[in-house]
């Protein structure tokens, strides 16, 4: 480990004297973890150029490798610690938008509903393995399928157009037929949205996919709110906009997608009294904030898109 963490550690600052001040070695000890480290895997790791330390190719990717595991050896010794005196602990892959305009502001009555418990997010993007993956649970956007797991259904999304109040007065846009005149917000994982929502309006726009990308929704809203373009998004993520008047809906049409958001937890933790905890809070949490749902019929919808992406 000394070895490794001293041939990170040049390998980053690519200066033996760098890495031993980080280190509180001096640089002769530093020198030679790195000759015995070569010598253990019988080839040069570096090599000088004009006087200046370069990674070899196969120091280079060496080296990739060796951080990523000293960065998950790390994130696993502070999880670890981070137990001292926690009763339970529960992992959540989560949606990142989702997580902070929608789940994250109601937590607090979890919390006090079970105070021993500590959850922890990580924004996730894509389906993972639950056995490579430290976390109890995810909240998962798309279709139920997910190998060797439990997919609940939680709710259903309807997508709204708005606008800034700004935005609507300075260009007129007061209804659906005026959107195809105006800069119209994309959402890059979801790029056939404005086709759909014009299909189902019965409106003609030949240029339905032109105007600026977005990779998360809560990007979009924000440009929205700043006056950038009119958005098609979800509706339970600007409640607070709606409610503020930073943002207002173009029309009561709605556009609802064939996929459905849903708790995804491996089937071995499907009795965890912690998970269970969240699971029914999670579910009241639905029909306070959302109302009783069902999963939603497929029919005109919006083209699959990623699981967990976008939001």
């Amino acid at each position: 480990m000394a070895e490794l963490m001293a041939f990170e550690a040049v390998a980053r600052h690519q200066n033996v004297s760098r890495a031993a001040n980080e280190l509180a070695l001096t640089q002769s000890a530093v020198s030679r973890q790195l000759r015995q480290l070569e010598a253990q895997l019988g080839l040069s790791l570096f090599e000088r150029v004009r006087q200046r330390l370069v990674l070899t190719d196969a120091g280079r990717l060496y080296a990739a490798q060796v951080q990523a595991c000293l960065q998950q050896l790390s994130e696993a010794t502070q999880t670890t610690m981070a137990r001292q005196g926690v009763g339970e602990l529960l992992n959540l892959a989560v949606l990142p938008t989702l997580a902070s305009r929608w789940l994250i502001p109601h937590l607090g009555s979890f919390a006090a509903q079970h105070p021993q418990v500590t959850v922890n997010f990580a924004a996730r993007s894509e389906p993972f393995d639950f056995a490579a993956a430290a976390f109890d649970a995810a909240l998962h956007f798309g279709d139920p399928v997910w190998p060797g797991a439990v997919c609940e259904f939680l709710m259903n999304e309807e997508v709204v157009a708005v606008c800034s109040e700004d935005f609507q007065r300075r260009h007129a846009v007061y209804a659906a037929a005026d959107l195809p005149r105006v800069v119209r917000l994309q959402q890059s994982t979801r790029p056939t949205q404005w086709v759909q929502w014009f299909e189902q309006a019965g409106i003609d726009c030949p240029h339905a996919l032109r105007g600026p990308s977005h990779e998360h929704f809560s990007m979009m809203a924000q440009a929205a709110v700043a006056g950038l373009g009119a958005a098609l998004l979800p509706r339970i993520l600007i409640d607070a906009e709606l409610a503020s008047g930073a943002l207002v809906e173009l029309g009561p049409q709605r556009l609802r997608s064939a996929q459905a958001y849903y708790l995804v937890y491996p089937e071995s933790r499907a009795g965890h009294p912690v998970l269970q905890s969240f699971r029914h809070w999670l579910q009241a949490l639905v029909q306070e904030t959302v109302g009783e749902q069902k999963p939603g019929r497929r029919g005109r919808s919006w083209p699959p898109s990623k699981s967990l992406s976008g939001n």
